[in-house]
């Protein structure tokens, strides 16, 4: 697979309290708002985000991941997820601003599902939806509130979002896949 890197680990910090200031100026403060990350990375970049906001802005806001394995749409009916959570954060979403984080947006499948999650949780005020990544190639009606970067793909390419909790460190490559002999 050939690989392009269009975010090192300084270029993805700059991008993320960018988009920690974004979220505060949008709501006008941080009064009412908690973060949701879908899991794996989007829960990461989601405690990166309040980091950012505590220390800008001396503000811990709610934070949590959430699974949401049990509500894909890809699942045949009756079929078992083994790894799949129930969601229980230990705090109300209830008339809250839910900032919904993720890694990358493509089809908006995965966020789709997360909104279901989310609603078995309880019924927020507003859901406004983060990503690092938008790649374009949208399947459902979804659009976020803050992007850290617009990469459009074809249907070959796909983003490699690379985190120092998990991969050892912080990158973003576009890569091609190359075609099946």
């Amino acid at each position: 697979m050939a690989e392009n890197k269009i975010m090192d680990g300084a270029s993805m910090a700059r991008t993320m309290t960018r988009l920690s200031h974004e979220i505060v100026e949008k709501n006008k403060g941080t009064q009412g708002l908690c973060l949701l990350g879908i899991q794996r990375r989007g829960a990461l970049l989601a405690e990166r985000i309040r980091g950012l906001i505590e220390r800008y802005y001396g503000e811990a806001l709610p934070c949590v991941g959430i699974d949401i394995g049990l509500y894909r749409d890809d699942l045949v009916s009756g079929y078992f997820v083994p790894d799949a959570k129930i969601n229980q954060p230990d705090f109300s979403i209830e008339g809250k601003t839910v900032i919904l984080c993720d890694d990358v947006l493509h089809t908006g499948r995965s966020v789709r599902a997360a909104i279901e999650a989310i609603f078995d949780l309880g019924r927020p005020s507003k859901i406004m939806l983060l990503v690092l990544c938008d790649r374009g190639g949208r399947e459902m009606p979804v659009s976020p509130d803050f992007v850290g970067k617009n990469v459009p793909l074809s249907r070959r390419e796909f983003i490699d979002v690379r985190l120092t909790e998990i991969e050892g460190e912080d990158s973003i490559s576009i890569v091609l896949a190359e075609e099946q002999k």
